[in-house]
């Protein structure tokens, strides 16, 4: 068994990000610049938003990070979207999620200009991602793509098995995964919490990416020898043995797993900063196409 090492893969590739930023400032360029509204004070969003602060730092990317309060109206939410929509110095930005439950996400979502679009989250990126076309790809699920290549995990001709069917991960993934490219070419099953047989349909897959959001229910038992696993959950459960309380566990029971495994990724470090660096990506990509610099 081999760990999926998202956090040196992420280290690895901002470094690669740094020197593209070094080269841009000696032609007398700007810094990407990339931007994140927080809303409220969620923990866990706090913590996340606050690791895509750090990355920017550390790359040497602008960043700009607006925390609004909770109680904000929509309408006024919307309007702050729209002015960071207008602002040439944002190369990209996001709105993290999860929002108050007054406000909808959907409205937010369509009020990003796809263009600054780096969560790929907008029906146009989506339907572009779909069709092949040039696209902000979504963060999570290209951050497991990316992890697979640095790791020179073939797909093509591979039972792929995708468990959960939400659209920032799991309908994502299972696209990319059965396109006609690089890191694809997969036979993709998306399995959900309706799917009948569901530990039988697990066991088939070469690649197994856990998307199901319950803490450990993955287990030995829906697991072929030498599947490579990717989980993508991330909970907080109490453990008194710890300093601060408690410890982070994913989808995967991982000590169960994990023997079975010939690759699988930990939590944490395993997807978490394969997301922040993609979403770091995007904003690159964002850049060079309003300065005319990928053609």
């Amino acid at each position: 068994m081999k760990l999926l090492d998202g956090k040196s893969t992420s280290l690895a590739i901002q470094q690669e990000l740094a020197e593209m930023v070094i080269d841009k400032l000696s032609k007398g360029l700007k810094r990407p610049h990339l931007a994140a509204i927080l809303v409220g004070e969620d923990g866990p969003s706090q913590t996340y938003v606050n690791a895509k602060v750090k990355a920017c730092e550390r790359i040497g990317f602008e960043s700009t990070l607006i925390k609004l309060d909770a109680s904000i109206d929509e309408a006024s939410l919307l309007h702050k979207i729209e002015s960071l929509n207008k602002d040439k110095s944002v190369d990209g930005f996001i709105v993290q999620l999860p929002l108050p439950k007054h406000i909808d996400e959907s409205k937010v979502t369509l009020a990003i200009d796809p263009k600054k679009d780096v969560d790929g989250f907008h029906p146009m990126n989506v339907g572009n991602m779909t069709l092949g076309l040039p696209a902000f790809l979504p963060a999570t699920p290209n951050g497991i793509l990316e992890l697979l290549k640095r790791y020179n995990i073939p797909t093509e001709g591979k039972k792929c098995v995708v468990l959960g069917r939400s659209s920032i991960v799991g309908t994502p993934v299972s696209i990319l995964l059965s396109r006609k490219s690089e890191i694809g070419n997969a036979t993709v099953t998306l399995a959900h919490s309706r799917t009948k047989n569901l530990a039988s349909i697990c066991r088939e897959a070469d690649i197994l990416i856990v998307a199901i959001g319950k803490p450990a229910f993955v287990n030995a038992d829906m697991v072929k020898e030498g599947a490579v696993v990717v989980d993508v959950g991330i909970h907080r459960i109490d453990d008194t043995s710890k300093k601060n309380g408690f410890r982070l566990i994913g989808d995967v029971n991982f000590d169960e797993v994990a023997p079975k495994s010939s690759y699988i990724t930990p939590v944490p470090g395993g997807v978490g900063p394969m997301t922040i660096v993609s979403l770091l990506k995007n904003t690159m990509l964002s850049y060079e196409s309003k300065n005319n610099l990928n053609f």
